[in-house]
């Protein structure tokens, strides 16, 4: 995503520039205007831009010391000179500050595409390796983010935002642009962590102040996840282990009742069908499969014992219908229950 900053005292020339960068193809993210060279130093302070296009004669300030100032600060950006055919000398004269672009008024609308072509180019040849994050590191970090969350792996969150800060000190990117950077990044995250079906309030926006730092943004990030982590620590009833070995724990506890996957869903805070998938993930089994082999294992275990019944194992186990426990123990382990404990010689 590019930033433009247009400078021009002709606001018909403003528009026209605008619309046509717009209707280029170049990704954009911000097209800002100024008048002259003074406001245009003022919004290159406030906000560094990728190239930007200046008019040579402008009140104030004129194009050509712009240049000279744009030069002179070593402002990473490119700039374009956009004039008329008798001031093509004082563009002659932007060439000794770095400017490699000129164009002829009025401009036509194939040569700016060349041009932003050309820009592009460039800006993506320059950019230092460590002045963003790739794609493949982005989803990188939202993995390692959203499994500590999920998880509530407090003191390993702590270790990636300390790692992330380190990281992206190094960035060359001016104060907002290291703000926006963490509000897509957070965006992208919330939208990964929803993907989960975790049944719990996420926030969509850090809501920052147009002139917030990255400090800040930083600041508001790490705030936000320890909400949301407080938020699944409420849900799940203060349970910090991992959610397949609660889910399995709350069985066991629970042979002797017809526990329902909704059920342990909402104990962990979790929805259903997401619970459902990441369970079969995790053991191999469905819910309904794990609950009904716990429950004929413990079954094998009474019968080991003579003191218990046939018919109270049953009701030991969750079933209330002492056929249906027969069918179900004779399907499982290929005898009847007696049977069994036949083999044991009791």
């Amino acid at each position: 995503m590019y930033r433009i900053l247009l400078v021009d005292d002709e606001p018909m020339i403003l528009k026209g520039l605008s619309v046509f960068i717009q209707q280029s193809g170049i990704r954009i993210s911000s097209i800002r205007l100024a008048a002259n060279g003074r406001e245009a130093l003022q919004a290159i302070g406030e906000e560094l831009p990728d190239f930007v296009f200046t008019d040579i004669r402008m009140p104030v300030m004129d194009g050509l010391s712009l240049c000279e100032a744009i030069a002179k600060q070593e402002y990473p950006v490119q700039t374009v000179v956009v004039s008329g055919y008798g001031d093509f000398s004082y563009a002659q004269a932007c060439m000794a500050f770095g400017v490699r672009e000129y164009l002829l008024k009025p401009v036509a609308k194939r040569e700016l595409a060349d041009t932003l072509r050309r820009l592009v180019q460039r800006a993506e040849k320059q950019k230092p390796a460590s002045a963003y994050l790739s794609v493949a590191k982005m989803d990188a970090w939202l993995e390692r983010f959203d499994q500590a969350i999920y998880y509530m792996n407090r003191s390993q969150v702590q270790e990636l935002l300390e790692e992330w800060r380190r990281e992206t000190s190094a960035f060359q990117l001016q104060e907002r642009q290291k703000a926006e950077m963490l509000e897509e990044f957070h965006g992208l995250l919330v939208k990964k962590l929803r993907a989960r079906e975790m049944n719990i309030e996420l926030d969509d926006s850090l809501e920052l102040s147009p002139d917030s730092t990255g400090e800040e943004a930083f600041g508001r990030f790490a705030e936000r996840i320890g909400q949301t982590m407080d938020r699944l620590y409420r849900k799940r009833k203060g349970k910090w282990k991992d959610p397949i070995e609660e889910a399995k724990h709350y069985i066991e506890r629970n042979l002797a009742s017809e526990v329902s996957l909704e059920e342990v869903a909402d104990q962990l805070g979790l929805h259903p069908n997401y619970f459902s998938v990441m369970f079969k993930q995790a053991t191999g089994e469905t819910f309904v499969q794990y609950r009904t082999k716990r429950r004929m294992e413990y079954a094998k275990r009474m019968l080991g014992e003579e003191s218990h019944r046939i018919t109270d194992i049953s009701y030991a186990v969750g079933y209330a219908d002492h056929s249906n426990f027969t069918k179900t123990f004779k399907k499982y382990e290929g005898i009847s229950p007696s049977e069994y404990r036949q083999r044991l010689g009791i």
